[in-house]
């Protein structure tokens, strides 16, 4: 089990149990933490060989702050401490550490001042673009090489079957299982060919629930056959395609394993489903362990990673507890079962430790890139927005602003170039926005949503929603979106208004929106999702 490359990992052959048991874990780490708090990694990662880490923002954003009760600090050196804690924590390792992290839509998931690209659910907006997403893929997986991290815990091929899903929704592709088991593909080879491992999640679907498992255990109630005919469909296509991981949701299954246990402890659902049924031969890697829907299931330390290491689980990610598991599992004298878990971690260490021969050649800058995405993905509901102008000239028409963006060039070169009276939308103004409408014949609705995630009604002021429910009930809106689709469901339906979904708010997309609608690029984008409201008509 030696390592040919230029990285020593040592000989595998020679390791006690209590040093193999220490590669099953990836322990939760912080940009943001205290040089106590690194002290204290630092030790755990000598004293118990651990084998990963997973890289997240700091403390307050971590996943039991979910409800954002924690202020989240922004740091503008994020991104060189990340490089400067890799190299730490490399240096304390007995054994090369495979660092990861959650880059879904690139490091800008995690870290301040790095690449940002679009979210999966607008790549899913995108038709017969797979090469885009192939570069998305390959981009990221070139931004990850660069800050020293091996493992993108990505893609998401969970199917966004639940409009009402306050964790997953944007970080699908869409509702269509062949269209989320083509894009990951396109995402998945990407990464590959630069040499960065990949992982499917959230086994075995983490789609189709209203409850999110970073607070409570969602429940999918269907049974084996209907999980597989759907849910299971991307994950088990996908196994062709050199899948380093899957991550197991913190899901109950109530048809498929009556003991009520979340499918990261369910033998049934990790070793004769995913690994005997479905024949996934990679590693098995735990959603975090912190997460409510488990860790409040146990009270004693180190009894969480024990069931999941019973039930088939490789590797525990995001451990409260790594010294007591390791331990606990320790005392089980499985050497059998410890030996393949250990194996299985030490073949992705065998290959992302070899040298990579990868370069940047050809590869659009991120700039040209999101361009190319927004060009293609924007996305028109009821008619051109463009065209309903033709009537109504650009002197009789008002652009109203909803929400906050950091920039917004859409608006501003509707004022600025073509001389559209421009203002904010906003609680203080609600009347006199209003009473200034109704002279006009034309709205342009430049619509930032507060947030991405549907809690909350997206965290609209109610007043302010009230209000464009209003506008938009006069039918001479052209409303453009730079959110998440899924904030139609709260607007009202009237075909003589234009709904164009722009999907993001990167200067890029705000580019192309304007383009279109001076009318000199066609909406070619596919909603991803359907609607709650008409969806028959869309």
């Amino acid at each position: 089990m030696n390592n040919d490359s230029g990285i020593d990992l040592g000989n595998a052959d020679e390791f006690t149990v209590a040093q193999k048991v220490g590669q099953l874990f990836m322990l939760a780490v912080f940009i943001n933490d205290s040089d106590e708090e690194v002290e204290k990694v630092e030790r755990i990662i000598t004293e118990k060989h651990v084998g990963a880490l997973c890289f997240f923002h700091s403390r307050a954003s971590a996943a039991t702050n979910f409800e954002g009760k924690k202020k989240v600090l922004f740091n503008e050196n994020s991104y060189e401490r990340l490089k400067t804690l890799v190299k730490k924590y490399q240096k304390a390792a007995n054994t090369p550490l495979l660092i990861a992290i959650d880059a879904e839509w690139g490091l800008a998931m995690r870290i301040e001042n790095t690449p940002r690209y679009p979210y999966a659910l607008t790549l899913g907006a995108l038709r017969h673009k797979e090469d885009l997403i192939y570069e998305v893929g390959r981009k990221i997986g070139m931004d990850c090489l660069k800050a020293g991290i091996h493992w993108n815990l990505a893609p998401v091929v969970d199917i966004n079957s639940n409009l009402e899903n306050p964790v997953i929704g944007y970080r699908s592709f869409g509702d269509d299982k062949e269209q989320v088991t083509q894009k990951a593909k396109a995402y998945l080879k990407g990464m590959r060919d630069v040499g960065i491992l990949n992982c499917l999640k959230h086994f075995p679907g983490h789609g189709d629930t209203k409850t999110d498992s970073h607070l409570a255990l969602p429940v999918i109630d269907k049974s084996e056959r209907e999980l597989l005919k759907n849910e299971c469909y991307p994950f088990e296509k996908l196994l062709p395609e050199h899948i380093d991981s899957i991550m197991i949701g913190h899901l109950a299954l109530p048809q498929v394993d009556d003991s009520e246990k979340p499918a990261t402890l369910s033998k049934k659902v990790i070793t004769e489903i995913l690994r005997n049924r479905l024949g996934f031969e990679g590693v098995i890697i735990s959603d975090a362990l912190n997460m409510h829907a488990v860790s409040k299931r146990f009270p004693e330390k180190g009894d969480l990673e024990l069931e999941a290491f019973r039930a088939g689980m490789d590797m525990f990610c995001f451990s409260e507890h790594p010294e007591e598991a390791i331990e606990k599992i320790i005392l089980q004298k499985d050497d059998m079962r410890i030996q393949t878990s250990f194996e299985r971690v030490w073949k992705l260490k065998q290959k992302s430790f070899k040298l990579s021969d990868s370069e940047n050649d050809m590869m659009l800058s991120t700039e040209q890139l999101n361009l190319e995405i927004a060009k293609n993905c924007i996305t028109e509901l009821f008619g051109d927005a463009h065209k309903k102008l033709v009537n109504n000239p650009y002197e009789n028409a008002l652009n109203l602003i909803i929400g906050n963006p950091k920039t917004n060039l859409f608006s501003t070169n509707l004022e600025e170039i073509l001389g559209i009276e421009t203002h904010t939308l906003a609680p203080p103004s609600l009347e006199l926005v209003q009473n200034r409408s109704k002279n006009k014949n034309h709205i342009v609705i430049a619509l930032f949503p507060p947030s991405v995630k549907p809690q909350n009604i997206f965290r609209f002021d109610s007043a302010l929603l009230n209000a464009l429910n209003d506008l938009l009930n006069l039918g001479n809106c052209s409303v453009y979106l730079f959110g998440n689709p899924l904030v139609l469901n709260l607007l009202p339906w009237n075909r003589a208004n234009a709904y164009v979904l722009v999907y993001q708010d990167f200067p890029e997309f705000q580019k192309i929106a304007y383009q279109h609608f001076t009318g000199k690029i066609p909406a070619l984008g596919r909603l991803p999702v359907q609607l709650k409201m008409n969806h028959h008509e869309i």
